[in-house]
């Protein structure tokens, strides 16, 4: 079971607290809603399509007003090198709409990578409790059909295999896709060239892809989204998935 970091720089709090944090009232153009029950709403749903939560992990920043969590969930058998996360978030200082990500937490180093395809924003305007479920309930259908996806996906990037050279132009390249900042460029090297896990020796593009994400370990849960997507996209296409 993976430990589920958050990874954020939030403080972790046990779920009971959430039910504690005080939500804002409303105005007349912003409808701001309780941490507990979005994560509620998440949960509820997933039932609905024969997903369980196994490990959860939840934080709060900002005073209490940003709430991050990370939800690990099974739907039939497990891949033996990873699981599937849920990443959510909701804010009660006008700083971030309610929103879910749907990605990857490695085992052996509990690196997440989330996947630009399943992901749900909503803002906090006057509809946010009629349309939020529904929008979800998409993101959970997308889940489950692209459960296996993700398998090929690392499959693929496990066969594909990688040298120096390739590897020093991924990484040149995913300064333009903005995977990471110049002043990180060291750390991925480092972790390419020396593997702090010793399942990433192999030199393929999937210890790449885990040279950038443990990286990326001290990045915000907010920014580690986008990051990691623009990631899978720069992978898939040097392995050749559409």
């Amino acid at each position: 079971m993976a430990n589920l970091i958050l990874h954020c720089g939030a403080h972790a709090v046990p779920r009971s607290q959430l039910a504690a944090t005080p939500t804002p009232a409303a105005t007349r153009t912003w409808h701001p809603i309780s941490h507990e029950d979005f994560v509620n709403q998440v949960e509820a749903l997933l039932p609905r399509y024969h997903l369980r939560v196994v490990n959860e992990s939840h934080a709060l920043t900002h005073d209490d007003a940003r709430y991050f969590g990370l939800m690990e969930i099974q739907h039939g058998d497990n891949h033996p090198d990873y699981t599937w996360v849920l990443g959510l978030r909701n804010s009660h200082d006008q700083s971030l709409a309610s929103g879910l990500v749907a990605g990857s937490q490695v085992f052996v180093c509990d690196n997440l990578a989330f996947s630009g395809e399943i992901k749900v924003a909503r803002k906090h305007t006057r509809f946010i409790m009629r349309d939020l479920p529904e929008r979800m309930c998409g993101a959970m259908e997308q889940l489950v059909s692209r459960w296996h996806h993700q398998s090929q996906r690392i499959d693929a990037y496990k066969h594909c295999r990688l040298g120096d050279a390739e590897a020093h132009d991924l990484i040149v390249q995913s300064l333009d896709r903005g995977v990471i900042s110049g002043s990180r460029i060291p750390e991925v090297l480092q972790e390419w060239r020396e593997p702090s896990h010793e399942a990433f020796q192999p030199r393929n593009t999937w210890s790449l892809f885990n040279a950038f994400t443990e990286t990326l370990k001290g990045r915000g849960l907010h920014v580690l989204p986008k990051r990691t997507e623009a990631l899978h996209g720069l992978c898939d296409e040097f392995v050749g998935l559409n």
